[in-house]
């Protein structure tokens, strides 16, 4: 496997302008973009400026289209698997309102969920009379596979989870997942918002039925897009929620006509410039690799990890036997939001994460709010020592 050499961090932050003004560890919430994501969306919309939209998007429709083999390239999937939204929850909505429940009928979800999907769950299970079913972890802390195989029975319609979940460095065995729904017959939703970009994504190996993704994260692209992969097993089963004249043809006064692609996903108005935007990005990850990139991510994350760690005061919350760049910690007395706080005063960015977001998860482990400092591959170990020494002068005010 081909590894990001010293030399190599040092051209990515060469062509991340952000990386001189701060050090920017929340990546798991917005990375810092390449130059080139910039540049090529500024271009289009100096185009678009210069001869109309309509106009620019024309003379663009190559290179739009050519973002669906890149993302297709980036998760070993067929282009017309492939759908690009304006952000992650977009996408995995679009699937998972287009699926029907009746009453009794199972949802089986991960501890670790989201809570923009487990709201979802929720809702239709009010709607339709559906029951929501939390498959258990097991003793690292990732979804038990074991208890998943045992809650399978002829009322599951659903298993959806979250690959990597917002509030700590888990990464969910989504592979293992795959498998028990694939001998199943149950459709597999996977919540990829942040593991794409980090992790090394194939959909043939992961067996999902949809995954769905978001660009501003660790794929570094902009806010506002996102993308969607639907394998036609299940993509012929749906229709979606709502349709337009782009995700369907008007046939007749009285017919239309669903697109056989996972475009029937898609509206037809967009923002091109941070579509191109998107597939910059993507380009720009591909060209690194993404065994690369997942090398080193896991290996800055688990350098943060053990910093941390060591450090008296500071708790690291990190579950699961695999582990990425997200890692989530917190002080003895001292709040998240303070921590976050006085950690901008140094010009380093964090994020923090709340009971809100992961209700399932927060309420079985009784966490406190957590302080996430998530990395890229653009960070350093020089990086971490400040986010270290920082935090390590925080947990000795707070005594």
């Amino acid at each position: 496997m081909v590894s990001i050499q010293p030399a190599d961090v040092a051209r990515a932050r060469a062509e991340t302008p952000g990386c001189t003004g701060v050090v920017h560890f929340n990546n798991a919430g917005s990375a810092l973009p390449p130059a080139r994501v910039t540049d090529t969306m500024v271009d289009y919309l100096r185009a678009e400026a210069l001869v109309g939209g309509y106009e620019a998007a024309a003379a663009a429709a190559e290179r739009t289209e050519a973002v669906y083999t890149s993302l297709a390239r980036l998760i070993n999937a067929a282009p017309e698997d492939i759908a690009i939204t304006d952000n992650a929850t977009r996408s995995w909505q679009a699937v998972f309102y287009a699926l029907r429940f009746g009453p009794g009928e199972k949802i089986l979800t991960s501890r670790a969920e989201y809570a923009s999907n487990a709201i979802a769950y929720l809702q239709v299970a009010r709607r339709t009379g559906a029951r929501v079913e939390v498959v258990a972890d097991d003793e690292t802390g990732q979804l038990d596979v074991a208890d998943l195989r045992r809650l399978i029975d002829d009322d599951v319609k659903l298993i959806a989870v979250s690959h990597v979940p917002t509030q700590c460095g888990l990464v969910n065995p989504a592979e293992d997942i795959g498998k028990v729904a694939r001998e199943a017959g149950i459709p597999f939703l996977l919540d990829a918002c942040q593991s794409a970009g980090q992790l090394d994504l194939d959909v043939e190996l992961l067996q999902c039925d949809a995954l769905s993704a978001t660009g501003r994260k660790y794929l570094r692209g902009p806010r506002g897009t996102g993308f969607l992969y639907v394998h036609p097993r299940l993509r012929e089963r749906l229709e979606p929620a709502t349709l337009d004249l782009h995700s369907a043809s008007w046939e007749s006064p009285d017919e239309f006509v669903v697109d056989p692609t996972a475009k029937r996903f898609e509206v037809w108005e967009r923002d091109y410039a941070a579509v191109l935007g998107l597939g910059a990005a993507v380009d720009y990850a591909l060209e690194w690799g993404l065994p690369a990139i997942e090398q080193r991510v896991a290996e800055l994350g688990a350098t943060l990890r053990g910093r941390l760690g060591e450090l008296d005061g500071v708790r690291v919350h990190d579950v699961g036997a695999r582990k990425c760049g997200l890692v989530a910690f917190s002080l003895d007395g001292l709040g998240a939001e303070q921590v976050k706080v006085r950690l901008s005063a140094a010009k380093i960015n964090t994020s923090v994460t709340h009971a809100t977001s992961a209700q399932y998860d927060f309420t079985a482990r009784g966490l406190p709010e957590l302080v996430r400092a998530s990395v890229h591959y653009y960070n350093t170990e020089g990086e971490i020592d400040l986010l270290t020494s920082e935090v390590a002068k925080l947990a000795q005010e707070s005594r």
